[in-house]
């Protein structure tokens, strides 16, 4: 580790490798620092397949060693403070590190104190309650071992990492339940804090089809705010305005202003918010994300600052995909301004995709950008997928062997894709 890097990067994860090695294999730079404190890199994308028991959780697993790409410094510590007016970081062990170049893409938090209960009812092996996004393998038990009742699939009102993977496991246990045959006995349901099941309309078309086709009981304006671990109830304050789309007979409970729904099988999402470090830098703006400009991932107030990925404060979906297409950009904006210009032509559009697995062996991919348009690849047609806001067994192989291909031969390898 050296006391100072012209481009240091926080976090090992997608954004942080995709950065140190396309700036290396551009050639750059070649004082790149990474920050990043695991032992190993995950493809999380198939963590939903994992929760479903089509996926092994060993094959998203990588040593972090084998993905840093030669030619960076792996400075295996963790980030306790950012001064950004000084241009350093501060690690766990007390070093300090200096940069004229700072590239944060830590990540999330996952802040599970936001709703009161749910980290209770997470650690309990016996709850029937559990997330892909943490513990994927206990969510195919759970799939396994549920005998009927109400399955229940929600998720918080936070942002959080590829907004669709609540109903993506959804749709699949609703199936699994089939083959262990548990279905007949159990009633589905979605509640989720929004106003549509997606927000694109070719694909939020396609959506509620699966939805009447798996008869989901689809529940509008739930905002969830308490979980009775006890009692196996999930609390919401109701958007009145919004409702349900549909009455399967599932019994809600009444409490004051709240509405609860009982269940015997949980899915959510944990609520997500940004590292503690980022916030105490002053670098976030006040929905607690990090601020930067939306087109150029310029920091707003430090100009050499970016970010990308899930910690930055972007009107879009957090994925894989986005910072897939913010990356170049930023690249783009440090060369830039190294070479003294600060007019930045190159501009991230918001793209983001979300794959949305509605079966096994059915997937629509769902892309588009900061206006919402539904933005489909053409390469796509080379696939004979002419319309991918139409469930396809080729965009399933995509999702399963393609996507993933491509992740840890060319994304991870600093390669355009």
């Amino acid at each position: 580790m050296k006391e100072h890097y012209s481009t240091l990067v926080i976090g090992g994860g997608t954004g942080g490798i995709m950065i140190a090695s396309q700036i290396l294999a551009k050639g750059l730079d070649k004082n790149v620092g990474i920050v990043e404190p695991a032992d190993f890199h995950f493809y999380q994308p198939a963590y939903t397949l994992v929760g479903a028991g089509t996926y092994d959780l060993e094959d998203t697993k990588r040593p972090m060693k084998s993905v840093i790409p030669a030619g960076a410094d792996w400075i295996k510590h963790k980030v306790v403070k950012i001064a950004p007016d000084e241009n350093k970081v501060i690690l766990d062990n007390n070093d300090e590190v200096g940069y004229d170049y700072l590239v944060v893409s830590p990540g999330l938090k996952q802040d599970f104190s936001l709703v009161p209960g749910l980290q209770e009812i997470m650690d309990d092996p016996d709850s029937g309650a559990g997330s892909v996004y943490t513990d994927p393998e206990k969510v195919w038990r759970n799939i396994q071992n549920f005998k009927g009742g109400v399955a229940l699939f929600t998720q918080p009102t936070t942002p959080i990492k590829c907004g669709g993977a609540p109903q993506k496991l959804m749709y699949l246990a609703e199936s699994a339940f089939k083959k262990t045959g548990a279905r007949d006995k159990t009633k589905v349901v979605f509640a989720t804090n929004g106003s549509v099941i997606f927000g694109i309309k070719p694909i939020k078309e396609t959506l509620m089809k699966v939805v009447d086709r798996k008869n989901i009981n689809l529940k509008f304006g739930h905002n969830l705010v308490e979980i009775d671990p006890e009692e196996k109830i999930a609390w919401y304050e109701p958007n009145k305005n919004l409702g349900e789309y549909n009455d399967l007979g599932v019994e809600v409970l009444k409490k004051d202003d709240r509405i609860g729904i009982k269940f015997d099988f949980l899915h959510t999402a944990p609520p997500s918010v940004a590292p503690d470090f980022v916030k105490e830098a002053g670098l976030t703006k006040e929905n607690g994300w990090l601020d930067v400009d939306q087109y150029s991932l310029q920091h707003n107030k430090y100009k050499n600052i970016f970010g990308i990925g899930d910690v930055a404060g972007l009107p879009t979906a957090k994925t894989g995909a986005a910072i897939r297409k913010q990356v170049p950009v930023v690249i783009d904006n440090i060369e830039k301004l190294k070479n003294g210009i600060d007019n930045f032509d190159k501009k991230y559009n918001g793209y983001s995709s979300c794959p949305l697995v509605t079966d096994y062996g059915k997937m629509v991919l769902a892309e588009f950008d900061y206006d919402g348009k539904f933005t489909p690849d053409p390469k796509l047609k080379w696939m004979f997928v002419f319309d991918s806001s139409k469930e396809s067994w080729i965009l399933w192989l995509l999702k399963k062997f393609g996507l993933p291909y491509l992740y840890w031969n060319k994304m991870m390898k600093g390669k355009d894709v």
